[in-house]
């Protein structure tokens, strides 16, 4: 992918983020929270299975 066509695409990608936070920010706010819960329970499941290997 070209630099120029990568620029472009996190552009839109910007754009579209603001626009979800600008017109709905109720629903940002309850995207960030869902992925949020799901990173913590990744972390407390992976640090679960290394403290069952000992």
């Amino acid at each position: 992918m070209s630099k120029q066509a990568r620029r472009f695409l996190i552009l839109v990608v910007v754009a579209v983020l603001l626009f979800f936070v600008i017109s709905q920010p109720e629903g940002a706010a309850d995207v960030v929270r869902s992925i949020v819960a799901i990173i913590g329970q990744a972390l407390s499941s992976i640090a679960q299975f290394f403290r069952s290997l000992f």
